[in-house]
């Protein structure tokens, strides 16, 4: 039997595969689009940015020990990025918000055999932004009072060494948290539930996360992380025993 940490990555890759079907490529054209405005401006602003930002979170280190210099770039250009990461999947998350939940909401149609592929309107599109947009500022209240905590971890001298790892770690669970909650929040499902759901599938959730983080790094191809991530966590969701599910097994 396969390892539950294991699976989780088989979701993203399934998911891939299932938005470049011919009846979903519709709905995946349009945040795309998003997603490369987003990302261009994101480079042009790390390219313009990214010797400040590193040199705000370097340490200032005595004559001395200088060349310790060179074993801490790296470690501190990584975490310049990890944050521009978060900057960049935060601010696209919030605008597809709506699409990714219309997505998710055909996606699993299609997997469950319901979907009869109806006409496609932009009235039932605009329909979801309230709740969807809702929704993901409930995220970011989640997510900014831990992301505050790790950048001023990230700013204390010797401490801040461990705050890449963290920052990581936390960017894998937040990838679970955001993406599996579209399925969940079509389907109504409380905020707190849906985080205990997550927390008893622990380790699929972070297999998924950790697959979905992985892929966004990539430039270029992490155009099309979002849509492949909405389409898996829709295949978490329906495969791992959800709880809307099993309150309707007798």
């Amino acid at each position: 039997m396969q390892q539950p940490a294991l699976r989780g990555p088989d979701y993203f890759t399934a998911g891939l595969k299932l938005v470049l079907q011919p009846g979903l490529r519709m709905f995946v054209l349009l945040p795309l689009s998003i997603n490369l405005v987003l990302f261009i401006a994101l480079i042009t602003f790390a390219v313009q940015q990214f010797d400040l930002l590193l040199n705000a979170f370097m340490p200032s280190l005595p004559d001395w020990l200088s060349f310790l210099e060179f074993l801490l770039w790296p470690l501190f250009t990584l975490l310049v990025l990890v944050i521009m990461f978060f900057t960049f999947t935060m601010v696209a998350n919030v605008l597809a918000a709506p699409f990714n939940g219309f997505l998710s909401e055909k996606v699993e149609g299609v997997v469950r055999g319901t979907d009869v592929s109806p006409p496609f309107y932009w009235s039932e599109l605009l329909a979801m932004v309230p709740r969807t947009i809702g929704r993901e500022l409930r995220k970011l209240a989640y997510f900014l009072p831990r992301a505050l905590a790790l950048l001023i971890l990230s700013l204390i001298p010797g401490i801040n060494l461990i705050a890449t790892p963290l920052w990581v770690l936390f960017g894998v669970w937040m990838m679970a948290v955001q993406y599996i909650d579209y399925p969940a929040d079509n389907h109504k499902l409380g905020w707190n539930e849906m985080l205990a759901w997550l927390r008893s599938k622990r380790w699929q959730s972070l297999g998924f996360g950790g697959m979905t983080y992985l892929v966004l790094l990539v430039p270029v191809v992490n155009l099309l992380a979002m849509p492949a991530a909405v389409a898996g966590a829709t295949l978490f969701w329906v495969r791992e025993g959800n709880p809307i599910d099993n309150k309707l097994k007798p």
